[in-house]
């Protein structure tokens, strides 16, 4: 992230919708925080992530008993403090109209549909740009191909360079096999 906004780029993170995400926002949250990365808008740019994010936000306010106390009553542990959450599809789109470094982080994780694929077509021929890899990458999917270092990946029936910086960070697989 600090690589990316010193060159003028921003972050794509292709994230699962449904518990990945809110991972993501926790800890892009801390490092916030901490001052380790810049404080750079961050997009949630899916549907069920963000219906997600309102059901994790609701347990935590409601003390559910599968939150730990430390979060009960405190300040929403997934807000950056310039989370930017797109709902619709023309808000997604003017993103694209962003000049500035930002964080998106977009479904799906494996970046096989979705979101963030009209993110990656924009994205990935910009050598400014980043995208980090948060999750198990089957094989076939465009993922995996990004993770193995691929050139060139195909969407919406063309292909798209890859210059973007490709970051794969498996320690937030949640694989029961992963280490």
């Amino acid at each position: 992230i600090n690589r990316t906004a010193a060159r003028g780029g921003s972050v794509l993170i292709p994230a699962f919708a449904v518990d990945r995400t809110e991972v993501i926002l926790f800890h892009l949250r801390e490092l916030m925080e901490a001052g380790e990365i810049p404080r750079l808008p961050v997009y949630v740019d899916s549907p069920m992530a963000l219906r997600a994010l309102a059901a994790y936000r609701a347990a935590i306010a409601d003390g559910a008993d599968d939150i730990q106390e430390r979060w009960h009553g405190a300040d929403d542990p997934f807000d950056t403090g310039t989370l930017v959450e797109v709902r619709d599809v023309e808000d997604s789109k003017a993103i694209a109209e962003v000049t500035y470094p930002v964080i998106i982080v977009s479904a799906t994780g494996m970046a096989s549909g979705g979101r963030v694929l009209h993110h990656l077509a924009r994205m990935l021929p910009d050598r400014r740009n980043t995208v980090l890899l948060v999750g198990f990458q089957a094989a076939g999917t465009r993922g995996r191909s990004l993770a193995e270092g691929q050139t060139a990946v195909k969407m919406f029936g063309a292909y798209v360079r890859v210059r973007a910086e490709v970051v794969d960070i498996p320690s937030f697989s949640v694989h029961a096999d992963h280490g």
